[in-house]
């Protein structure tokens, strides 16, 4: 017996939607995680132009972002709370680091992301009389898209010596490297070429490199004792927004090893 039309298109619609849903449950949750150097917002043009950045961030649709090189309140920059600027323009939550005091202001490190924060903590980082304070920023994360909540870590590595640099990447080690409890990302301008010794010391405590090969100085890190699969890597060099590419890595985690 020939079923009705009316009736077959809807069995061929329900058997769509629910190829769909079962499609869907299969897959295993992403993250797009994005470093980028602002260069307190300062273009390679002379201007300001928070617009800009914001457009950059945005159509790269990153769940997560380290920002560096952010003013809050100085001179400088107009009195702007540069964080919270684009936090307005691009929708995401937004937690600030401050490094240092600066020209009546504050400067240091931004995290965006569009899930919840749980926390966010300043660590500083040694240096030496004479260089400029280093911060590590820690936010807890916590998606809503079946992940994990997970600590991720933006910082802004001394670019003055290469043994602070050296000195600071142990600390973070310290501070991040055997963390149990979350899954950690560790994302940042390190000032340190793939093969310098910063950059080795965090490899052999168990960090490895998302951005390789495409990236140079601006990194983002995951550690081998996480879930983490690496899908895609895309450096945005505008050339104009900042002195800096937007670095860009899609991750999954994988559920089972």
């Amino acid at each position: 017996m020939q079923l009705p039309r009316l009736y077959r298109r809807f069995l061929l619609g329900f058997f769509c939607i629910a190829c769909s849903i079962v499609s869907t449950w299969g897959e295993e949750p992403r993250l797009r995680v994005l470093t980028y150097n602002i260069h307190h917002g300062e273009g390679m043009d002379g201007r300001i132009d928070y617009k800009r950045l914001a457009v950059i961030i945005t159509r790269l649709k990153p769940d997560v972002v380290a920002l560096q090189e952010v003013d809050r309140s100085t001179t400088r920059s107009d009195g702007v709370d540069q964080l919270q600027r684009l936090v307005s323009l691009t929708g995401m939550n937004g937690e600030f680091g401050r490094a240092i005091y600066y020209a009546d202001g504050e400067y240091g490190e931004g995290i965006l992301s569009r899930f919840p924060i749980g926390w966010a903590k300043t660590h500083p980082l040694p240096f030496r009389p004479g260089q400029e304070p280093r911060v590590a920023l820690a936010a807890l994360i916590e998606p809503d898209n079946g992940l994990p909540s997970f600590v991720f870590v933006g910082t802004h590595l001394c670019h003055q010596s290469e043994t602070t640099r050296v000195d600071q990447a142990q600390h973070l080690n310290a501070l991040f490297a055997e963390d149990r409890q979350y899954p950690v990302i560790l994302a940042g301008d390190l000032n340190a070429r793939p093969d310098s010794e910063p950059i080795t010391i965090l490899k052999t405590t168990g960090w490895m490199d998302a951005t390789a090969p495409k990236s140079v100085i601006d990194y983002i890190l995951i550690r081998s004792q996480d879930q983490w699969e690496v899908i895609d890597t895309v450096v945005v060099d505008d050339k104009v927004a900042s002195d800096h590419p937007a670095v860009l890595v899609e991750l999954r985690w994988r559920s089972e090893r």
